[in-house]
């Protein structure tokens, strides 16, 4: 903290107005033209408003109140508020809105948050947190300077979210034409028609019962849906069988450059769960509602990952469902799925090519989670400097 910059607590410097706020139950809530307001923002829009006036929200329950998780928030006019936000007028002649915003949520507040079950800021402890006030010439100075970085970096993030978003369209397109741009010549097949001639082995996985896996310390895995991200497999949270129980289930035993798929269908809706097994994954063994497709040597292992990675398998899918409960794909739906199948040299040049595009957009996307990780602590940096007088 700068020398000289006297220090308040919060209670001392804001009025409360919590007295005033009142939540209202979806049901009775009338539509209007009035923001509904909770801890962490605008819940819904009402008929009727408490306020009207500028104010500032701290999140009382449900929010998250760590440094840079923006807690707190200017509002104005028309407004209601609920009981999961404390309600705040700056005693504006000492303390700038935007500068206790910018304090509060650079700040860890997690200190002064009790409970276990349901933390929570009570008005107790928030009107205890310290809050440094420069003079509010040296405020304004500071906030403007704040205001004018942070608009640049919010820009800073919003390209490169557009730029994640276009590395995987990229792909998508790169995908797309490849395998469906220049099939001119290529025959066309069904993967039942794989399946019945024995180029392809498709199954199911086994329902294993809990006893089987319960508090067992083996090192078999068990490959469930929710193991299985784009492209990959993710192992945490995993179950496990004894090793010596491996032969008893060996029919479901997973092998290098198997494709596995998640085969329930909210997964199918929210983005293809597909991936191809590598070595550093076995011993693992296929669960029920994941299906895995074994390719023979007419078929080269990464042309087939990337014909089931095209949208046109998830549309097939998706077209139609089986089960009760929790629908999800069917062995037969899959089966039924039409696809090329050019000369196996064809599929590996197709699929060389496809790699090199996806390693390049791999690489875009690399680039734009740094740069996303970098607007983070630029903002962070900013904001201690603000508050330590060196800005």
């Amino acid at each position: 903290m700068t020398t000289g910059w006297e220090t308040k607590s919060l209670g001392e410097v804001c009025e409360v107005l919590d007295s005033r706020r009142r939540p209202i139950t979806k049901k009775d809530r009338n539509p209007g033209p009035y923001p509904y307001y909770g801890a962490s923002g605008v819940l819904d829009h009402v008929a009727d408003f408490l306020f009207d006036e500028p104010l500032v929200l701290l999140g009382e329950d449900g929010a998250k109140w760590e440094s840079g998780e923006r807690s707190a928030f200017a509002v104005e006019g028309k407004t209601w508020v609920n009981n999961h936000a404390h309600v705040l007028r700056p005693a504006r002649s000492v303390l700038l809105d935007q500068w206790l915003i910018h304090w509060l949520n650079n700040s860890d507040l997690t200190r002064y948050v009790s409970g276990l079950t349901v933390p929570k800021l009570n008005q107790a402890n928030m009107r205890s947190i310290g809050i440094p006030l420069p003079p509010l010439e040296e405020q304004k100075r500071i906030v403007a300077i704040l205001d004018a970085a942070f608009a640049d970096i919010d820009q800073l993030s919003w390209n490169v979210v557009r730029k994640l978003a276009t590395a995987d369209e990229l792909f998508e397109s790169i995908l797309e034409a490849a395998l469906d741009g220049v099939t001119d010549g290529w025959p066309e097949t069904t993967l039942a028609v794989e399946v019945n001639e024995g180029h392809c082995d498709l199954l199911a996985g086994f329902a294993f019962k809990s006893k089987e896996y319960s508090n067992v310390e083996g090192d078999v895995r068990l490959l469930r849906g929710d193991n299985i991200v784009p492209g990959s497999l993710r192992w945490d949270g995993v179950k496990r069988i004894a090793t010596d129980r491996f032969e008893e289930f060996e029919r479901y035993e997973l092998r290098e450059d198997d494709i596995v798929l998640a085969m329930d269908r909210p997964w199918v809706s929210a983005g293809l769960k597909l991936a191809v097994v590598a070595p550093n994954d076995l011993p693992a063994l296929l669960v029920q509602r994941v299906a895995r497709l074994r390719f023979g040597p007419t078929w080269d292992p990464m042309f087939a990952q990337y014909t089931l990675r095209q949208r046109r398998f998830s549309d097939h899918l998706l077209s139609a469902q089986t089960g009760v409960g929790v629908p999800h794909i069917s062995a037969s739906q899959i089966k039924e799925f039409s696809i090329w199948k050019p000369p196996v040299t064809v599929q590996r040049e197709v699929g060389r090519r496809v790699r090199a595009a996806q390693e390049h957009c791999a690489q875009v996307r690399d680039r734009a989670v740094t740069a996303r990780s970098d607007t983070v602590d630029l903002r962070q940096s900013l904001l201690h400097q603000a508050f330590s007088g060196q800005l």
